[in-house]
């Protein structure tokens, strides 16, 4: 005799409840080694869980404003990106106002120094396996002050991003850890450097902790609600999320040898 063993499931429906999506406003004017600058306002609204697409919000008003009056718009462009034209100078206060459906969001920054990324040093008995490729990108930390700084590496193979400051390492030469999986010769590492203040940090250090073990960046949907420097004017209990900053960029190229 045959015996057949039948498995029943019972269809359970998980009802996730779902808030009143926020505004998400990514606000970063880096001024370039250049001169030139790359400043941008990213709009999007957090999404229900299983949602696959980040709306994006194509119809707000953005400017931002110094502190002798000067008005920089910035304009649509694509996919929730505003984009103005507005060079940073230090010790200069500017104003973020973003108007969307109504409400008026608020942020005011200066810009945060940095210096100069100088040479990388590659290791190529790291990782677990100790066949790895490592890479070490380093820069001369002013003296008599603290810093504060966002580190990016990016490739084709896998981005990298972290924050650190010079608590241990002041006035010293300092290191970006650089490390992905099948890393290659031949491949191309963008390293980006930026200065930011106390709050951005610990705002970033946050955020990366939280993102450790998800596949999107930083701004994807988080389990717990991670507050940054603007406000909502109109209704600020509807506080949005993002981070208003200003920074000197500096970035080195590396090709793995």
């Amino acid at each position: 005799m045959l015996g057949i063993n039948v498995a029943c499931e019972d269809v359970i429906d998980v009802d996730l409840s779902e808030s009143e999506p926020k505004l998400v406003i990514e606000a970063s004017i880096n001024l370039l080694e250049d001169g030139t600058s790359v400043a941008s306002v990213i709009l999007t609204r957090t999404a229900p869980f299983f949602d696959q697409v980040i709306p994006p919000v194509t119809d707000a008003s953005v400017k931002i404003t110094d502190e002798s009056g000067i008005v920089y718009p910035f304009l649509y462009s694509e996919n929730g990106i505003y984009q103005g034209n507005l060079i940073p100078q230090p010790q200069i206060t500017y104003s973020l106002e973003v108007i969307d459906n109504g409400e008026i969001y608020t942020a005011s920054a200066q810009l945060v120094s940095v210096p100069t990324l100088e040479f990388v040093e590659q290791n190529d008995e790291g990782g677990f396996s100790g066949e790895e490729i490592e890479l070490k990108v380093y820069f001369t930390d002013p003296g008599d002050e603290a810093n504060y700084y966002f580190f990016e590496g990016l490739s084709a193979r896998g981005d990298v991003r972290d924050t650190f400051n010079d608590e241990f390492f002041n006035g010293n030469l300092i290191f970006g850890f650089y490390y992905v999986e099948d890393l290659n010769q031949g491949d191309d590492v963008v390293f980006n450097l930026y200065g930011v203040d106390t709050q951005f940090y610990n705002f970033m250090y946050v955020l990366l902790q939280q993102s450790t073990d998800q596949s999107g960046g930083p701004f994807e949907t988080q389990p717990a609600t991670v507050r940054g420097n603007i406000i909502n004017e109109t209704r600020p209990d509807n506080f949005p999320l993002g981070y208003f900053r200003i920074s000197e960029m500096s970035t080195l190229t590396y090709t793995v040898e």
